[in-house]
């Protein structure tokens, strides 16, 4: 199985994965044979992306991504909490602890495990999709570490909430970018910080942890950040974690940024290391993110094309890969497999986004 744009359906792709409309109701179910003229309609539901099986996917399991995992298991939860605290107010919301727990447990099942953006966001999903997937990669971020379990709960609390104040903006954000809006929409794109935070303010179940979060996670460490421009130790470590996790999905997902591909968010991260970010939290991410996810076509430095077949958990940047195309372009006749922590001359150069 893996994941393709519908701009590069050809016809006859068989749909691994059901296709769930904003409603969560059954556009298409896995199985069916998608024809070319699909594509126009699945694209005005805002469907972008599917999941098909077919010769390249073969052998590629992402069934077992944590990130599609909480996706199906929790996005639904938090739409309807949102939802609800909309129009009922606080009493809904600290229901998000319960899912924040659900993912605490799924992460601690495999305290080993790499972070593996597996999944696909469409429009419909996508606030909430980045809200679990900058909770999810916060916990991990938190075990490694060495934070206490409360203060790690507080913290997957945080993440799950820090973008709340954006149901309070008076504007249309989606297509938008930060660095080509106007000074107008730049100011009310940052004012979901206050209002995020005024809204929860007085919430006595909301721990302090919490609130910072969503107040502070776009404070920047050289003081660059907002509202306040605190900087250094000034920013509770809270807050620090989530700014990476929060700046590294909206780039790998194109959230008010322009996308980009997984190993050059990473390599941005990096470079802000000690900069923008904490540098302790940089290395604990860069030790808890594959750099290359599973089903990610990729060119190596022998002219190769390759598919990631799964991960090294205790090398991100070296994935196990299976040949598809020889350095003469060509179909190898035989499955040929490359584990990247084995074959040392061999690196990826760049991937391949369909």
């Amino acid at each position: 199985m893996r994941i393709i744009s519908l701009d590069t359906v050809k016809g006859n792709e068989l749909l691994a994965k059901d296709i769930i409309s904003s409603s969560d109701s059954v556009l298409m179910t896995a199985g069916t044979v998608v024809k070319k003229e699909y594509v126009k309609r699945l694209k005005a539901l805002n469907i972008e992306y599917i999941y098909v099986e077919d010769e390249i996917g073969q052998g590629v399991n992402l069934t077992g991504s944590l990130e599609l995992q909480l996706q199906d298991q929790c996005q639904e939860a938090v739409r309807n909490i949102l939802l609800k605290y909309s129009y009922q107010h606080e009493s809904e919301l600290e229901e998000i602890k319960l899912v924040a727990e659900e993912i605490i447990r799924d992460i601690m099942e495999e305290p080993g495990v790499i972070y593996n953006l597996s999944s696909i966001r469409n429009r419909s999903g996508s606030t909430y999709s980045h809200s679990i997937n900058v909770c999810a990669m916060s916990v991990i971020l938190a075990f490694k570490l060495k934070l206490s379990k409360s203060k790690i709960k507080d913290i997957a609390v945080g993440c799950l909430l820090h973008d709340i104040g954006f149901t309070s903006i008076a504007l249309d954000y989606y297509g938008l970018t930060l660095e080509t809006c106007s000074a107008k929409e730049l100011k009310e794109i940052k004012k979901h910080i206050i209002y995020g935070y005024t809204a929860v303010e007085k919430m006595e179940w909301l721990s302090p942890v919490s609130k910072d979060i969503i107040l502070s996670h776009h404070e920047r460490m050289d003081g660059s950040g907002y509202p306040f421009h605190i900087k250094e130790d000034r920013i509770k470590i809270g807050s620090r974690i989530a700014a990476v996790c929060d700046e590294f999905d909206s780039r790998v997902y194109g959230n008010l940024t322009k996308r980009m591909k997984v190993h050059d968010a990473i390599d941005y991260i990096v470079s802000q290391a000690g900069v923008l970010f904490d540098f302790t939290v940089v290395k604990a991410f860069v030790d808890s993110v594959a750099a290359y996810p599973t089903g990610t076509l990729v060119i190596t430095n022998q002219d190769e094309t390759g598919i990631v077949l799964r991960q090294n958990a205790q090398c991100p940047t070296r994935p196990v890969i299976r040949i598809i195309k020889d350095q003469d372009g060509s179909k190898p006749k035989e499955w040929i497999e490359k584990d990247l922590t084995k074959e040392l001359t061999l690196f990826i150069v760049d991937t391949i986004m369909e």
